[in-house]
């Protein structure tokens, strides 16, 4: 059986593991949205059994929770974070990470919230460049990090 190689994550990596979990959860979220059937619906949440929650209106807690912890992240976070995302998606190699960094720098034209929130699958690539990089965010999933519902206390 072919053996891994366990990567370090890079010493000047601007992102902690729990602000990273907590992005890939919410990008998971927003891409589970569905587009909205009748934005004019007067129904309430009881009467639907929910199901408007997963809507995408411009009120979704999952993308303004999502924008706003990109958009809360330093201008080194935010690079990093995209270059993950490429990583994830096969553009870039772990070792190609500090090229993959500085053209996220370059491309930084626009909104970065804006750019990685039209990315299809973005939990999904930020979670795998992160593991490419040997920052396992599985655990953080399985314990409901930054999930106020969830006690991971265990009392």
């Amino acid at each position: 059986m072919p053996t891994r190689e366990i990567l370090e994550p890079p010493a000047d990596f601007a992102i902690d593991r729990e602000t990273l979990a907590f992005i890939v959860l919410k990008a998971r979220a927003f891409d589970a949205l569905i587009a909205s059937d009748d934005p004019t619906d007067g129904s309430n949440d009881a009467d639907d059994r929910f199901v408007d929650a997963l809507e995408d209106e411009a009120d979704n807690p999952a993308q303004r929770e999502l924008r706003s912890a990109i958009v809360s992240l330093n201008s080194d976070g935010r690079a990093q974070l995209v270059a993950l995302a490429w990583l994830g998606r096969g553009d870039y190699e772990a070792s190609d990470w500090r090229e993959a960094v500085a053209a996220a720098r370059e491309r930084a034209e626009g909104s970065t919230a804006r750019y990685l929130m039209g990315i299809p699958l973005l939990g999904d690539y930020i979670e795998e460049g992160a593991d490419k990089l040997g920052i396992s965010l599985a655990a953080d999933e399985v314990l409901g990090v930054a999930d106020p519902d969830i006690d991971t206390r265990g009392g």
